[in-house]
């Protein structure tokens, strides 16, 4: 009260002394106006949810000797400076960091914001926890953040976003157009980077904003309003003015205008009548800062169309002096509008997108996406499609055990004291931003940002824990709560490290293998664990003894394990299992099997062991590898992969596969880095020394085990009951001790013409037609013919010659092409020595390291191939795509040998016994909310016309996914589950559009309330918000048959 009256009476002796007053108020109403350009000023701040910082130090404003950039400031100072002027409006982005400053305010500041939220001067925009990535991140996983933002704004404030701010990510993804757009309900979407040559050819054409139709399935039942800003997120050159930004300000003095004294304020009304301003002052610069305006102004409106343009005023963590920007807006708006050329107004992208809405334009149509991006000449941002390929297989790994594990949450009941999944959800969702799981992020946040994963998984895996405790156990209590932790997983079993199924079993023991399945439908796995003992039986649910295969673990597996383990958990394995033990798993859908491995006795057969073949005890000139239908043949002289058969379906095709490096560029003008790709020089990579290789054969899987060199391992799989080849990748310690980058590539060839086409996916859903050098919407001037041709893939691509199809599935996200016809290349890791001076300011040169000893980053990952007759490869693609996302879940238990099938439930299903879901048909969400009803997910995983069989009208009984329970109310809900479908449909913008056509739509029916049964159509995700009542053991025990 004491520093507002020294401030007050300072005013008033201002007033008074000369009869001056310097306080002005400025006219900033809003106002469109037909007859001008309306400049609608969209004030932001583009908060990264970790990047050269972590997320921590980013919101505190922490380590600012790497940038002075404090979040808690920006929205301190933004919710001020809005209280301070009713007619001032800020968009915000981020709930991630908006969510934690929420939770730190008084009661009295928070009904402030409400107010604020509810008048429209704040306004959320995209929602999500992040500015999510869109070539690197799954689709669930985009949903998954988006949703929990978006039911954050609507908890608290009962708001609804209305548009898309994807305004940094590198490239665009049609799933974001279609998916994370108009099928969230959004009216618009806007961002700003795009490929330079595509840009300049949209600003000579006015096309800068479209409609983008993403799907063609769904086509224009769910297309979006589009905006590209004709430079960067950034306002016009000039115009930037944060507290140290060097843009010039206006600089006005008013003098001899009308006083208004109070107790505790003074200040001096501006009007036209008033307005006389000291043109004496030496800095005066009014007109001359309205030209600049209005010059910026009118160079954006002769690229747009409509009289419509937006300014967006902020960029990279702006407005920590709010004041600073807001008080040079209002002198804008002011004085422009004073001038009357054009008019200025704050705004939001809501009421920007009203406007062009109400213009009743006709627009121009965009299909398909907005990748590869480059922003000049041999620099294309198709690097960071692979860049950090470790976090991005640890994300994407996560990310299938996420929606596994609440699954198991919602079976069992969600503990509101006990562990839960919510920290896993939330670590997962900051994973998303597009300077995270892109791998573009400084190396310190990457530790972060696994870190943060790592704590959500370990609570997540006390939910799976306890839940199947839960289920596997009578429900005696005392059986309960005597098995409530017995259960442990292994999180490194990638690295054949899993301590529990490694321990040698004692007399009357034995190791309790439960195996969920996640999925939707049944399945017949071969599951693989690490034993010490070769004479091992393994048991069925029912008790009956399958068949088990043992195959040695060799050097390069132990090597890689023992480094690792000792680098993740500080300690050496105290145990070194000898054999991979394998057996086929069958699994009911949404639901557990139980597999027992014990000690075989003498009377037992045990597992079978392996045979060892190796190329230097034959004469052959080819070997078969393969005991089922599918054949590979390899030349035993210089161990090649020479043909691919499949008895089944009569196909016999050559085939070839490759490793190559690409050397990093590094020159001064454009190097390749974490997010550049820009080769200098391709390189095969050879077999060093011996090519022997080696065979392992047995009765459910052959093995061909080849070392390329000393830092190249792989091990090509082949299941007897499958028609797929596997293949296990280690790749690393990549050596740069020569001063050269390296980029590793793998090439699966075959003889295809299939004339530069190829296909890759958007996001694991719709596959995009690529073609070798071309563009859809622009003529491409070639400056980078490899580079420019890499695209993302978080599925697979494929390729075909109008009679056979090849196609390749990956476990993470990688970046791929097809640069030679009938071959498919992906880039597998990346090593280099220059920053590409994007931003980082950090090398993408990653290492492990146990004490002080420091190795460059060795990845172990998977790919997949298979050749199919044309039009029939669509089904693997999609099944065992989903199976790939969704592995089963091993927990491991060890017991009494007769104990335990006397004293628990052997197999389980959530869904009724006698029901699967379709095959084209994915349940990709089941979650308990807070409020205790269930969000429901379902998902049809085929396009329009990809499949004879599947691409077709699929329906889901909700009855039978819920047996034991009745369903009380269903709602259908919009993706992101914050309104209703129907209100949202209501509410959808139906804009004009050039050029219109498109196939059938076809879309599933309103459900009917007594039937429940859902109809989903090709490439639709319908969501439902489902009320339950409990009556009972819910779930099924399914037969053994």
């Amino acid at each position: 009260m004491k520093r507002l009256f020294s401030v007050s009476a300072f005013l008033v002796f201002l007033c008074f002394w000369g009869g001056e007053c310097k306080y002005m108020v400025y006219d900033t109403s809003q106002r469109i106006l037909a007859d001008k350009i309306n400049v609608h000023l969209v004030p932001h701040s583009h908060d990264d949810v970790g990047w050269l910082k972590t997320v921590d130090q980013y919101y505190t404003g922490a380590n600012n000797s790497i940038r002075g950039a404090c979040v808690q400031n920006v929205l301190d100072s933004v919710i001020s400076a809005l209280l301070d002027d009713k007619n001032r409006k800020f968009i915000y982005v981020e709930i991630a960091f908006f969510q934690r400053w929420w939770n730190q305010q008084s009661g009295l500041l928070k009904t402030k914001v409400k107010e604020l939220v509810n008048s429209g001067q704040l306004e959320f925009i995209n929602g999500g926890m992040c500015m999510h990535d869109e070539a690197t991140p799954h689709y669930i996983d985009l949903i998954d953040q988006t949703t929990l933002g978006h039911m954050f704004i609507h908890r608290e404030f009962g708001q609804k976003p209305r548009v898309g701010w994807q305004i940094d990510p590198f490239g665009h993804s049609s799933v974001q157009a279609y998916l994370l757009g108009a099928e969230v309900g959004f009216d618009s979407l806007f961002f700003a980077r795009m490929d330079y040559q595509d840009r300049a050819k949209r600003k000579c054409d006015k096309t800068l904003e479209v409609v983008w139709q993403g799907s063609r399935s769904l086509g224009s039942s769910s297309q979006l309003f589009t905006g590209i800003f004709p430079r960067h997120y950034d306002p016009p050159d000039g115009f930037t003015f944060e507290i140290n930004d060097v843009s010039p300000p206006i600089q006005v003095n008013a003098s001899k205008t009308s006083c208004v004294i109070s107790y505790f304020w003074c200040f001096c009304l501006v009007t036209n009548s008033t307005l006389k301003d000291d043109v004496l002052l030496f800095d005066y610069n009014v007109q001359e800062r309205v030209n600049d305006f209005v010059a910026a102004a009118m160079a954006q409106a002769n690229v747009t169309r409509t009289n419509h343009i937006m300014w967006a005023m902020g960029t990279d963590f702006r407005y920590q002096y709010a004041l600073s920007w807001f008080r040079q807006m209002d002198k804008f708006i002011h004085y422009v509008n004073l001038d009357g050329r054009v008019n200025a107004l704050y705004s939001t992208p809501s009421i920007y997108t009203d406007a062009k809405y109400a213009a009743n334009e006709t627009w121009p149509l965009k299909t398909g996406d907005f990748f590869p991006y480059a922003d000049k000449e041999n620099t294309y941002w198709t690097g960071y499609f692979t860049s950090r390929p470790a976090f991005k297989g640890y994300v994407r790994t996560m990310s299938g055990y996420y929606v596994a594990a609440r699954q198991l949450e919602f079976y069992k009941g969600r503990s509101s004291s006990g562990p839960n999944t919510d920290a896993l959800a939330n670590a997962l969702a900051i994973a998303q931003h597009h300077d995270a799981v892109s791998g573009t992020q400084r190396q310190h946040v990457a530790a972060d940002y696994a870190m943060r994963i790592s704590i959500g998984y370990a609570e997540a895996e006390e939910v799976v824990a306890s839940t199947l405790a839960y289920l596997t156990t009578s429900r005696s209590s005392a059986n309960y709560e005597k098995s409530v932790g017995m259960f442990q997983q292994c999180p490194l079993l990638n690295i054949s490290y899993c301590p529990p199924s490694e321990v040698v079993l004692a007399n009357g023991k034995s190791l309790v293998v439960v195996v969920y399945n996640s999925l939707g439908w049944k399945r017949e796995e071969v599951v693989r664990v690490p034993v010490s003992s070769h004479e091992l039986i393994v048991l069925d649910s029912s008790g009956r003894e399958i068949e088990s295969q043992l195959l040695p673990i060799f050097n390069s597996s132990l090597n890689m394990r023992d480094y690792h383990v000792k680098a993740y958990l500080g300690k050496s394995p105290s145990t070194t299992p000898q054999y991979w033990l394998g057996f086929t798993a069958t699994t009911p859908p949404l639901g557990f099997s139980t597999y027992i491995i014990s000690s075989a006795k003498h009377t037992d057969r045990s597992s079978i062991m392996s045979t060892m073949w190796t190329s230097d005890s034959t004469s052959d000139k080819t070997v078969v590898v393969g005991g089922g239908d599918l054949k590979l043949l390899y030349a035993t002289d210089e161990g090649k992969l020479t043909s691919y058969i499949n008895n089944r379906n009569m196909v016999e095709e050559s085939m070839e596969h490759s490793y190559s490096y690409y050397s990093g560029y590094n020159g001064t003008d454009q190097a390749s880095g974490a997010y550049i790709f820009r080769p200098n020089g391709t390189f095969l990579i050879k077999s060093e020394g011996e090519k022997a290789f080696t065979i392992l054969r047995g009765p459910l899987m052959d093995e061909v085990h080849q070392q390329l060199n000393s830092w190249i391992y792989q091990v090509t799989r082949v299941y007897k009951e499958k028609e797929h080849a596997e293949v296990e990748f280690i790749i690393g310690p990549i050596p740069v001790d020569d001063g050269v980058g390296k980029e590793i590539t793998t090439q699966i060839t075959t003889a295809f013409k299939t004339n530069k086409t190829f296909y890759t996916d958007s996001n694991g859903r719709d596959f995009i037609k690529r073609v070798r050098d071309f563009r859809t919407d622009w003529d491409l001037q070639v400056n980078q013919p490899v580079a420019g041709n890499y695209y993302p893939i978080n599925l697979g691509a494929y390729v075909g010659d109008g009679r056979m199809e090849l196609s390749v599935l990956v476990d993470r996200a990688v970046g791929g092409s097809s640069l030679v016809d009938g071959q498919i290349e992906l880039m597998l890791h990346r090593r280099l020595l220059c920053d590409d001076l994007k931003g980082v300011g950090e090398v993408l040169n990653e290492t492990i390291c146990v004490l002080n000893d420091c190795k460059g980053l060795v990845v172990q990952g998977k790919f997949y191939f298979r050749i199919d007759p044309v039009g029939t490869g669509a089904k693997w693609r999609r099944t065992f795509g989903q199976e790939i996302y969704s592995p089963l879940l091993l927990a491991f238990s060890e017991q009494d040998e007769n104990e335990w099938k006397n004293s628990h439930v052997s197999s389980f299903s959530m869904i009724d016994a006698s029901y699967s879901l379709p095959n084209n048909i994915a349940v990709i969400t089941l979650q308990e909310l807070e409020s205790g009803k269930v969000l429901v997910r379902l998902a049809h995983l085929y396009e329009v016309g990809e499949d004879k069989d599947y691409s077709v009208m699929a329906t889901v009984e909700l009855k039978k996914l819920f047996p034991n329970r009745k369903i009380s109310k269903v709602t259908e809900m919009n993706l992101s589950g914050n309104q209703e479908r129907g209100e949202m449909e209501r509410k959808r913008l139906a804009w004009k559009v050039k050029d219109l056509s498109e196939v059938k739509i076809v879309r599933g029916g309103a459900v009917d309330s007594e039937k429940q049964v859902v109809e989903l159509g090709p490439m639709e995700i319908r969501t439902f918000i489902i009320d339950l009542d409990y009556l009972g053991m819910f779930g099924s025990v399914p037969s053994d048959e």
